[in-house]
C-alpha cells in the first residue's frame, strides 16, 4: 500500500506522515522538490531527526546544492525506493507538496534521458508555432502559452513521445489524502511559519550558501531562498524579504490546491489544530475503509 499525503505548506503533513508510517509499518519517501537538497534545512522545513521519530526516511537531504536535480531524476529515484520498500513487505508513505514530482512518480509519465532543454529566447511565439508545424502534431498549444509551446518544441526536437498516459496510476493500491485549512487560518499559519524560520536562523543559512546562488537552480527558484537575492545585493531589507517569502508562499499554496484537485483523486481533511490526534484518526479511518487487503 502507498499512502500519499499532499497539501500546502504548514498544515501538518510531516507529523501525519510519521504517525501513519508507525501505524502501517511504512517507510517515508519525500515528495518535496526542495527537501532533496543538502544545506537547505530551515527554508524548506525539512523534518529534523527528532521529528522523524526513528522512522526510515528516503530522498531527503541527499543532493548537492549546485546539482540540477530534475523531476526525471526524482521519478527514477522514487520508484526505485518504492520497489525496495514494498519488497520488504512494508508500506510506503509519500509526503510532500510538489505535485509534479508526486504525479511523475505514481503515474505513467514518460521522460527521455539526456535530452536538451532550449529556451528558444531568440524566437517569437509565432516562430515557435511555425517550427512545431514542421512536425506531425495534431494539437498545438495556444500561441500565447509560450511555456507550453517551448516545452512541446523541445520534446519534438528531442524525439520524445508526445503522448503520455498521465492519468494511468502505476500502483493500484494507492490512497491519496490531503490536509487543508480554511484559507484565513492557512495564510495566518504560513505567515507564522515564515516568522519562525527567521527566528531559527534562515538568514544565517542563506549567508552560508550564498556562494552557490549563481550555480544553484534550487537557490534561484526556491521559495524561501530566491527572495534573498536582492537582499544579498543590498537592494532590499530583511523585512522586505520576509514579506515577499510570505506572499510567495501564500500564492504557492493556491497553486498547490489547484494542481492536486485537478490531477489526483485526493480525499481532503480539515486539520484540527487544537486536537491533531483527531485528524490522524479521521485519516486512519479513511485508509482502513479504502485499502486493499
Amino acid at each position: 500500500m502507498i499512502i500519499t499525503i499532499v497539501g500546502p505548506t504548514g498544515v501538518g503533513k510531516t507529523k501525519l506522515s510519521v504517525q501513519l508510517a508507525k501505524k502501517y509499518n511504512a517507510e517515508i519517501i519525500n515528495g518535496d522538490s526542495m527537501q532533496v537538497y543538502k544545506k537547505l534545512d530551515i527554508g524548506t522545513a525539512k523534518p529534523t531527526k527528532s521529528e522523524q521519530e526513528n522512522v526510515k526516511h528516503h530522498l531527503f537531504d541527499f543532493v548537492d546544492i549546485d546539482t540540477n536535480y530534475t523531476v526525471y531524476d526524482y521519478q527514477k529515484d522514487s520508484r526505485q525506493k518504492i520497489t525496495e520498500i514494498l519488497s520488504k513487505n512494508k508500506n510506503v508513505v509519500i509526503v510532500g507538496g510538489t505535485g509534479l514530482y508526486i504525479k511523475a512518480c505514481l503515474y505513467n509519465y514518460q521522460f527521455t534521458e539526456g535530452t536538451t532543454n532550449k529556451s528558444y529566447a531568440d524566437f517569437s511565439n509565432i516562430e515557435i508555432v511555425n517550427k512545431i508545424k514542421e512536425y506531425d502534431v495534431e494539437e498545438i498549444p495556444h500561441i500565447n502559452n509560450r511555456k507550453r509551446l517551448v516545452r512541446l518544441l523541445n520534446k519534438l526536437e528531442n524525439g520524445e513521445a508526445i503522448t503520455n498516459n498521465k492519468n494511468e496510476l502505476l500502483y493500484p493500491n494507492t490512497i491519496f489524502v490531503g490536509l487543508t485549512l480554511e484559507r484565513e487560518k492557512l495564510y495566518k499559519r504560513i505567515n507564522m511559519r515564515v516568522d519562525k524560520m527567521f527566528e531559527e536562523g534562515l538568514e544565517k543559512e542563506v549567508e552560508e550558501v550564498k556562494e552557490y546562488f549563481k550555480t544553484s537552480k534550487a537557490l534561484q527558484t526556491g521559495i524561501g531562498y530566491k527572495e534573498f537575492k536582492e537582499y544579498l545585493c543590498h537592494n532590499k531589507t530583511l523585512e522586505e524579504v520576509k514579506e515577499e517569502i510570505k506572499k510567495n508562499s501564500r500564492h504557492y499554496a493556491k497553486r498547490q490546491y489547484t494542481f492536486f484537485n485537478n490531477q489526483m483523486d485526493v480525499k481532503w481533511f480539515n486539520v484540527d489544530l487544537v486536537n491533531f490526534t483527531k485528524t490522524i484518526d479521521e485519516v486512519s479511518n479513511y485508509i482502513e475503509e479504502n485499502k486493499n487487503d
